[in-house]
């Protein structure tokens, strides 16, 4: 063979495992402070903390938070929202202990919140500080610990004393779950969104707003959402105008409340929210002039639209955490296909606040993905993103096609990624195919969309994975006996049920993926603990239909290898998942590995692990489909 053909698997390529943690600084949230902008760094090779830096108007980029600090918080397990700054000081949760401080950059952190009756049992979140300066007006989850009891947190609006005088005050409660309380600009009124078991924030919430008197809220009313309406992310105008994210047309638009009734301030065929499985979610804001600057969510990419008039040609295929500057213009965090996610800052022009990670990978390992509608099942259309192999020097046979990876997404709302992935790219740089499927639940492409698997989950979305890999297969893309599927949480479910339930797929990944739906119903933590009502059915009311979708109760069928991931800490899933499949497994006889990492959650944040979980599937895959990775990979032990 040339030199430049290669066997489809087997390519050396430039981007390791290793590469996508070392030095690797991640970019999650964005603040603007006047004309300062503010930014979450993760960072695995510090154990996966997160920090908080600052960039001045003048460039100047100075880390705030101390070198111990890991910002980050634990409500609703997922987290998010951690941190806010206020005039040039800034408020966060650290892990550790989960309590609040406060800090003005220079001085020593001080704590906001009393030390809780157990370890991490008080949790704070998305957070604002009033007008005055005096009150850091935020989310509370308390976790009860009575010994033999299993209780659900309480989620609470509190306002916590910015004076160090360790005084909360229980602002709103009653409801199973609030977000976005937001002060108004005079301090008068508070606005916020609040939602009750059995929905999920996508499903259905509220917006209220209320009246701030003498430390309490009073006169709280509903002012818009309901049971079929989500309501996102509310924003005050400086004017005191109240804006916010509405679905009740099928699309989440922007609206401004009015004495009468809502008016669309920006509509059209489009999403500007997501799903909020994380806090501190910002997909437009209102500068101070009252001009509207928003994302929008495009098949291709995101759209930023300043003005709500005319579409700006940003080139960021995503757009997430949009702020105002006080200036003008506007601050977020903008990424590509080809460029990690970076602070931007965009005036008349957009420009780099922070530097994105120099990858150091040419352009011939990362071309753009195919957007692909694909037909599925009950006459429906599905949709994903397609990554041919991509190499600068090399090519496969031409006698031969590509392994193929579907990857099934977590949620399952999410959607697949636009922008650059390098553990992605580690697959196609190789001479795999990839394709990233948005199944029917999938959100970006409206509220029917997602309603789409209301109690189909582990149904339709394994049918569109199934069809899309077909799909490829038919086209004469990729080989239609190497084909892999791969995918985390939800996800993972998704592939526990394609290799139970379905005989298309050589291989499969599972990261902390669910095998047993009831186990799930019985012991999962208070955010998601009503989410499958709607996905399969209420339970115990419908067992039966939960034994029926549940993997693990049908592994006479499993014949498909596998390799199965999990963190020892996952509070959403439980480490009893991933053993009850790997048990299966074991006792069939089928070829399977298991990877379990001590001191990790749900989604691997530490560099070793994530080099290690990355190199285990690709050795798994490599053994199973009996081709020679180039690299020096540690071979991934496989049982039987």
């Amino acid at each position: 063979m040339s030199e430049r053909v290669l066997p489809y698997g087997s390519w050396p390529s430039p981007i390791s495992a290793a590469s996508l943690v070392e030095g690797v600084v991640a970019i999650s949230e964005l603040v603007t402070d006047g004309d300062d902008i503010w930014w979450a760094e993760s960072r695995p090779d510090e154990g996966g903390r997160v920090a908080i830096v600052r960039r001045s108007p003048d460039g100047a980029i100075t880390e705030i938070t101390p070198p111990d600090a890991n910002v980050r918080t634990l409500v609703h397990e997922y987290g998010g929202g951690a941190w806010w700054v206020h005039e040039g000081t800034i408020v966060y949760v650290d892990f550790d202990d989960q309590r609040l401080r406060r800090l003005v950059p220079g001085a020593e952190p001080e704590l906001l919140t009393p030390d809780p009756p157990a370890p991490r049992s008080w949790r704070y979140a998305d957070g604002r500080v009033t007008p005055d300066g005096r009150w850091f007006v935020c989310v509370r989850e308390v976790h009860h610990q009575v010994p033999g009891a299993r209780l659900e947190a309480d989620n609470q609006i509190v306002a916590v004393a910015l004076d160090g005088s360790m005084d909360v005050r229980e602002l709103v409660l009653g409801a199973d779950f609030y977000a976005f309380p937001r002060p108004s600009p005079d301090g008068s009124l508070l606005a916020w969104v609040q939602w009750s078991h059995p929905s999920m924030p996508w499903y259905g919430t509220e917006l209220w707003v209320g009246e701030l008197e003498g430390g309490t809220v009073v006169s709280g009313r509903q002012v818009a959402g309901g049971v079929q309406e989500s309501v996102m992310q509310p924003e005050w105008s400086p004017g005191s105008e109240l804006y916010f994210l509405s679905d009740r047309s099928g699309r989440s638009n922007l609206y401004r409340l009015t004495p009468d009734e809502p008016i669309v301030e920006l509509g059209g065929d489009f999403d500007i929210g997501g799903p909020m499985w994380v806090f501190g979610q910002s997909r437009y804001a209102v500068a101070a002039d009252g001009s509207i600057v928003a994302a929008l969510s495009r098949p291709r990419g995101d759209v930023l639209v300043m003005d709500a008039t005319d579409a700006v040609a940003s080139g960021w295929s995503s757009i997430e955490s949009v702020r105002a500057l006080a200036s003008g213009g506007a601050a977020y965090i903008g990424a590509t296909h080809t460029a990690t996610p970076a602070a931007i800052v965009h005036v008349e022009s957009p420009h780099y606040a922070s530097v994105p990670h120099v990858h150091g990978v040419a352009d011939g390992y990362l071309p753009e993905p195919e957007p692909i509608t694909f037909p599925t099942t009950g006459g429906a259309e599905a949709h994903a993103l397609y990554y041919r192999p991509a190499h600068a020097v090399i090519e496969g046979p031409s006698d031969e096609r590509p392994p193929l990876l579907v990857l099934a997404h977590g949620g399952p709302t999410g959607a697949a990624r636009r922008q650059l992935q390098l553990a992605l790219r580690y697959w196609t740089s190789r001479g795999w195919a990839v394709v990233d499927v948005d199944y029917r639940g999938s959100t970006g492409y409206g509220r029917d969309y997602m309603e789409a698997l209301d109690g189909q989950w582990g149904v339709a979305d394994v049918e569109d994975c199934i069809a899309a890999a077909l799909f490829l297969v038919d086209r004469g893309d990729v080989d239609g006996e190497r084909l892999a599927i791969k995918g985390g949480s939800a996800g993972g479910f998704t592939v526990l049920a394609a290799l139970v339930f379905h005989d298309v797929f050589a291989a499969g990944a599972s990261r902390y993926g669910i095998g047993d739906l009831e186990v799930l119903a019985r012991d999962t933590h208070k955010f998601e603990s009503r989410y499958i009502d709607r996905v399969i059915g209420p339970y115990p009311a419908s067992k039966a239909l939960y034994e029926a979708r549940s993997p693990i109760n049908h592994t006479d069928a499993l014949r498909c290898p596998m390799i199965v991931l999990q963190g020892l800490d996952d509070a959403v899933v439980p480490p009893n998942q991933a053993e009850l499949i790997v048990g299966a497994l074991a006792a069939k006889g089928v070829p399977h590995a298991y990877l379990a990492f001590p001191g990790e959650g749900h989604g691997f944040r530490r560099a070793e692990n994530v080099v290690a979980a990355l190199e285990g599937e690709y050795s798994f895959f490599a053994q199973v489909f009996g081709f020679e990775p180039s690299d020096d990979l540690p071979r991934v032990e496989i049982r039987r």
